[in-house]
């Protein structure tokens, strides 16, 4: 290691010591709990598609479509919500998000047909919409530089728990009690976490953008020009396909192509999202150690997804033998959670967090919007291995993505 790198690690670890750990922690704490429940509110519809089918009498085209509505609600909404965070703060805006999950829910309780879930779909999706500019906002603010890596390992983390949560919460409850009352106790669960947050509001605060009043017309967009920033949409866009087909198909396809039951599906989405919350504790550590090579260890773990995703399409693993390399797919591609934000955070400007959050992440959005209804075609004809093999190999060109990424920011 050369002398400069030797100061600024020497620096790093020193500023570490000057900020409590326990401080460092509420804010990660808070952001966690808010990320898991916007990942949550991805999944209020999905788990619940074979009962929508059975009752509104719905094809998986039209249920695609209700995922397609809410994360083109979602992406557009959060291009602009990182302009909103940077210049009015994170907190209002994170508030606000939480009313409208609470609504969603609530009009979901109710619903009676087509319409009453495409409402809940533009609810959920507005909710939705300011996360990632206002978590990494917050994060990058707030957190110790040293701590970085694995506040963004326990921000993936929380994501995933909140996704796994999401399928056991509503189909489990549901079983019990019925659909419409699972809705009301999420609801009901919002309204709880809206109101920790606030009474640690104080945890939550940023600063905001300040204009100077001679600065040029067109500053706030200057970041659009910069082609790494749209190398890092393309990721998102690619990867977040993969993960698309696999929250929304992945029972749907177990019980086709093996005769698997709807609950053991379901638990095997859930197996999914904790093994990438596995995954994302795990490479927390590998962020923090290796945060120069951030892209190729993304690269790397979204081969590995690729390849076993493309195992589960051949169907020669049988019923368990698929649930299980399915379950290992989600802690391939969540060891890589850490560094993608790692690397993403080496391509932003400073003073634009929240917008190239907004932007990048946007593509997430997009990949969620797109692929439901690319791969609900493939359903609806049966062709069940085929949306696995076209989901590993979108996964795979993500990997091309990365590396692009990282050619742009060799050395930021």
């Amino acid at each position: 290691m050369n002398s400069t790198a030797t100061l600024a690690s020497s620096a790093d670890a020193s500023h570490a010591r000057l900020v409590p750990l326990r401080q460092d922690a509420s804010v990660i704490g808070l952001v966690g709990l808010a990320h898991a429940s916007s990942h949550f509110a991805h999944l209020l519809l999905p788990p619940l598609f074979p009962v929508f089918m059975q009752e509104f009498g719905l094809s998986y085209a039209q249920l695609g479509l209700l995922m397609s509505l809410f994360f083109v609600v979602s992406g557009l909404g959060q291009a602009s919500a990182g302009f909103v965070v940077d210049r009015f703060g994170a907190r209002p805006v994170l508030f606000a998000s939480f009313i409208c999950f609470m609504g969603a829910c609530l009009v979901a309780s109710g619903a009676n047909g087509y319409g009453g879930l495409m409402a809940v779909a533009l609810l959920a999706g507005l909710g939705n919409a300011s996360f990632h500019p206002v978590d990494f906002t917050i994060l990058n603010q707030r957190v110790s530089a040293p701590r970085l890596g694995h506040a963004f390992s326990a921000h993936g983390l929380t994501g995933n728990l909140g996704w796994a949560l999401a399928p056991a919460f509503l189909a489990g409850l549901g079983a019990l009690v019925g659909w419409r009352s699972a809705y009301l106790a999420a609801a009901l669960m919002y309204a709880l976490i809206l109101t920790v947050l606030v009474l640690q509001r104080d945890k939550l605060r940023t600063e905001t953008l300040v204009r100077a009043p001679d600065a040029p017309k067109g500053g706030d967009l200057a970041f659009l020009k910069l082609p790494v920033v749209w190398w890092c949409f393309g990721f998102f866009l690619l990867s977040t396909m993969t993960l698309a087909v696999v929250q929304s198909f992945s029972a749907s396809i177990l019980k086709a192509l093996h005769g698997v039951s709807f609950e053991a599906a379901t638990m095997t989405l859930t197996a999914y999202m904790l093994c990438g919350a596995v995954g994302m504790f795990t490479g927390g550590f590998v962020a923090a150690r290796r945060p120069q090579h951030s892209d190729r260890v993304v690269a790397l773990c979204m081969g590995a997804g690729a390849l076993l995703l493309a195992l589960c399409a051949t169907g020669l693993l049988g019923g368990p033998g698929t649930m299980a390399v399915l379950a290992a797919t989600g802690f391939a591609v969540g060891i890589g959670g850490p560094s993608r934000d790692m690397m993403i955070k080496k391509a932003t400007p400073k003073g634009a967090t929240g917008r190239v959050y907004g932007m990048v992440y946007s593509g997430l959005d997009t990949g969620f919007a797109i692929s439901p209804l690319l791969f609900g075609l493939f359903m609806d004809r049966g062709w069940y291995g085929a949306t696995l093999l076209g989901a590993a190999l979108v996964l795979l060109l993500s990997v091309g993505a990365a590396l692009g990424v990282g050619r742009r920011t060799r050395g930021t």
